[in-house]
């Protein structure tokens, strides 16, 4: 009866290669739509037409499509199907228009709205408005650095406005602002009316590679406006919601829901996040080695809410309703009040709200006994999402979702099919009735495991292009990790949810339920964390084009091509060699792109942006790396929010040497995180160091962070033989002036220099004056190409000369804003040196080739 089946489908799928074309019309003409759509919505963000051109534009199509239709119907009597085409291709042609009108006018602003109030100068305001979202305390709780951090935890919240304070006097105001208070917020809710004292000023764009664009991610929700707040002291609350029932109701579910779920478990108990983000979607909570090792596996996507969870969630509902003796329809009802409340429990991010529309679509099947089509109803949720908020087309959650879905509904029945050949159909048939209990279970499993691998894999297939264009990574072992987290995972939504259903009805069972989704959260833990110290499942590559990802979904395409075009059906050993071309071609490209990553023949130093600290990244030629410090007086967490996110970008998995130059704080907070995220070979600090860190403080910090991590900070040497081809030696300090008591730690800190083809790069670190004329005097021939101006390029602390008989071409700042505006007019156009300062050119990277030729580029615009 199978094999049966299984030739049926095969005589489907040569039909459906005949006439896909018409097929796809026939059953998924929403597809048409959202191909339209989306195009549209693409050419507006690339060209910016106009809004007239775009209305002319529909008109012609809707007057074109009219005439056509009216054209068919009086002359072609008979040929409905050439009818069909036409109107399937002037729809889509209609919604490009209709994508590029949307895009249009989701970014066009009121005349009100508060983005015209701010120019490209902060602004000072007072404004009045209604917080949206519930206030988000940053406690830094996986920075370990947070505890030397003067201030109290920050605050965040988004904030409707509705009026500002001008000139004249109280005026209406429309738009939404980012709200940051330089404290924490335990008094204010969503929904409550305020008035803040603020400062107004737009977001700025990222400035290091790879670092999250902030301005661009909330340009895309129409965000535009940060307003700054001293304290909680400048918010004045003027009105709390007396009505707001929705906001209420949605409160009191998430706390029910999360109470229900998590109220046996201790705030340390590390199953709480990972129960947490899997079944109520907030990953705020979660423990960062658990994420971590998330990531490097290829998991991720089991702790981002999708069709899955949403699918196991509606699948226990279903069965209760059944086992209650309910109908179809009222189950279908009972799934669709359920599913809006869970979207009422949990975040609106873009794979939850997809999957709802799909089960929604489903259960409203129901009612008229059909079946959805699986690709019309992805298309239905496509076009409902982009109508509402069309720049989610941008963002990687979308992509993601929708991509790997697409995967699943192409890839799955055919590498399913081709697991099932390899292995003689032998876990198909398992339904004959003189098998054995034994065996017959056992073909059940085998076949549960090519189900769950193949679903896997065609995921991975439709995602890995998004995700290496995003994360910079391919998790190449995705779909068999998959297989061993799925049971898991399935159950841990199961009980979790029977947990929270149950704990209204029967509290007892709950609390047995508790501790069985304890031990299958704490097990999945452990599993997938000592899959992740193999140190197999994830190949950074780096940053990649566009056009390669491109390439990438036109390989795939036409892999789908090839799969159904007939002539290739009866020729299966040239399919079998196309596949084989594309496949090595894609390895072939990502095996040159990661071996020019690692393999150099020039020198590339890289300044990153860190406001007042410093974090010089340098790639010597060959394969080594090494980190001149890495932290920041007021930037939070750079270890995990910029130094890390840059070597992603860059595609660097070791760092041979981080070298530490003194024990201030603004050098060496990002330290400990970037240890946690990359492999780091040796870790160099001065005798000065090593003295500083036999007393508490943040030298001694530093030294038991990293023993936690298993690295023991060594003595550096004079000179640091990493690259056959670059020499880093160190000139300061020496001896004596290491055990000089009267000395700062800033005349102590180390200076660096690096030569390369006959260049020499000058890493001055924070030295002052009495370093500066001793470095001087010590080396009366000193000169260097490229210098790292000392102590952040301070006035007060630069001895007059030190810069000009050095003789730079180049000299770079690493410094925070309001000391670059200091130093500007007394600094800057000294000499004949170019000067680049992080705060207003960004990261700066410098390359000398082999022949001494030097380029410097500047990372912000």
């Amino acid at each position: 009866m199978d094999d049966i089946q299984r030739k049926l489908a095969l005589i489907d799928r040569q039909l459906a290669g005949r006439n896909l074309h018409k097929q796809i019309i026939s059953t998924c003409p929403l597809v048409f739509v959202a191909v339209g759509l989306i195009a549209g919505i693409l050419i507006q963000h690339t060209l910016d037409l106009s809004i007239w051109f775009c209305l002319i534009s529909i008109g012609v199509c809707i007057a074109a499509t009219t005439l056509l239709y009216v054209v068919y119907r009086m002359s072609y009597v008979g040929k409905e199907e050439q009818l069909t085409y036409i109107l399937a291709y002037t729809a889509l042609a209609c919604f490009v228009c209709l994508g590029s009108i949307r895009l249009l006018s989701f970014h066009q602003p009121k005349p009100n709205d508060i983005r015209n109030f701010v120019t490209d100068e902060p602004k000072l305001a007072t404004i009045r408005g209604l917080i949206i979202t519930e206030p988000y305390i940053n406690k830094n709780r996986n920075w370990k650095f947070a505890r030397f951090k003067l201030t109290d935890p920050s605050s965040s919240f988004y904030l409707k406005v509705r009026e500002v304070k001008a000139i004249p006097g109280w005026t209406k105001a429309a738009g939404t602002v980012r709200v940051q208070v330089d404290g924490p917020v335990l008094d204010l809710k969503a929904g409550d009316y305020i008035q803040a004292y603020c400062r107004l000023d737009r977001f700025s764009p990222s400035t290091n590679p790879g670092q999250f664009n902030t301005a661009k991610y909330l340009a895309r929700k129409n965000v535009f406006i940060a307003a700054s707040v001293k304290s909680r002291d400048g918010i004045k609350l003027l009105e709390s919601p007396r009505g707001g029932i929705f906001t209420k109701v949605k409160r009191k579910m998430r706390q029910t829901a999360a109470q229900a779920l998590l109220g046996n478990l201790s705030l340390e108990d590390r199953s709480r996040g990972l129960l947490e983000a899997l079944l109520l979607g907030y990953r705020g909570n979660i423990d960062s080695s658990t994420y971590r090792a998330f990531r490097k596996t290829g998991l991720l996507h089991f702790i981002s809410l999708s069709g899955m969870h949403l699918g196991i969630l509606v699948w226990i509902i279903w069965r209760l309703c059944q086992a209650a003796g309910l109908m179809k329809p009222a189950r279908a009802t009972i799934c669709i009040i359920a599913i809006g409340i869970f979207l009422m429990t949990v975040p609106p991010r873009a794979p939850i709200q997809r999957a709802a529309i799909i089960c929604w679509v489903f259960c409203v099947s129901v009612f008229f006994r059909r079946h959805s089509n699986r690709l019309n109803t992805l298309s239905l949720a496509a076009i409902i999402l982009l109508l509402i908020r069309p720049t989610a087309l941008f963002e990687a959650g979308w992509q993601l979702s929708f991509s790997t879905v697409l995967g699943i509904l192409f890839f799955t029945r055919w590498i399913g099919n081709f697991l099932h050949e390899k292995t003689g159909n032998w876990f198909w048939n398992i339904s004959s009735g003189n098998v054995k209990f034994l065996k017959r279970r056992t073909k059940r499993l085998g076949k549960g495991v090519i189900t769950i691998f193949s679903i896997g894999l065609a995921a991975w297939l439709g995602g890995a292009g998004i995700a290496l264009y995003h994360f910079h990574t391919i998790t190449p072992f995705t779909a068999v990790w998959t297989v061993v987290a799925f049971p898991l995972v399935a159950g841990i939504l199961t009980v979790g949810f029977l947990k929270i259903i149950l704990s209204f009805l029967l509290p007892t069972v709950a609390l047995g339920l508790g501790i069985i989704v304890d031990f299958l959260s704490i097990s999945m833990i452990w599993i997938v964390e000592y899959i992740a110290s193999w140190d197999i499942s994830e190949i950074l590559i780096g940053k990649v084009p566009g056009v390669v990802i491109i390439c990438y979904y036109g390989f795939v395409l036409f892999a789908i091509f090839v799969y159904f075009w007939r002539p290739l059906m009866k020729r299966p050993l040239l399919k079998k060699a196309i596949y084989t071309v594309i496949v090595l071609a894609m390895i072939a490209f990502l095996g040159v792109t990661k071996w020019q990553r690692t393999h150099r023949d020039n020198l590339v130093i890289t300044c990153l942006d860190v406001g007042h600290g410093q974090a010089i990244f340098a790639q010597l030629p060959g394969k080594a790396n090494v980190l001149f410090d890495a932290g920041s007086l007021h930037k939070s967490d750079i270890g995990r929010r910029i130094v890390v996110p840059f070597l992603d970008y860059a595609g660097v998995n070791k760092i041979d040497a981080v070298i530490v130059s003194h024990n201030d704080i603004d050098h060496i907070n990002g330290i400990p995180e970037i240890a946690e995220h990359r492999e780091v070979g040796a870790v160099y600090a001065s005798d000065v160091f090593f003295d500083e860190a036999e007393q508490w403080g943040t030298a001694k910090f530093l030294n038991n962070c990293l023993v936690q991590i298993g690295i023991k900070i060594q003595p550096v040497g004079k000179d640091l033989n990493l690259s056959g081809g670059a020499n880093i030696k160190i000139l300061w300090p020496s001896e004596e002036v290491c055990k000089n008591e009267d000395l700062g730690d800033n005349d102590k800190s180390l200076v660096s220099l690096i030569e390369f083809a006959g260049t020499k790069v000058l890493l001055c670190s924070d030295i002052e004056k009495f370093a500066q004329r001793e470095l001087l005097r010590l080396y009366p021939d000193l000169k260097a190409d490229i210098v790292v101006v000392p102590h952040h390029g301070s006035v007060n602390t630069l001895e007059d000369d030190f810069l000009e008989k050095l003789d730079a071409d180049i000299l770079i700042y690493s410094c925070g804003r309001t000391q670059y505006e200091r130093q500007q007019q007394m600094i800057k156009g000294k000499g004949n040196a170019k000067s680049f300062y992080t705060p207003e050119h960004g990261a700066v990277a410098v390359s000398i080739s082999r022949d001494g030729m030097i380029k410097t580029t500047a990372f912000a615009p």
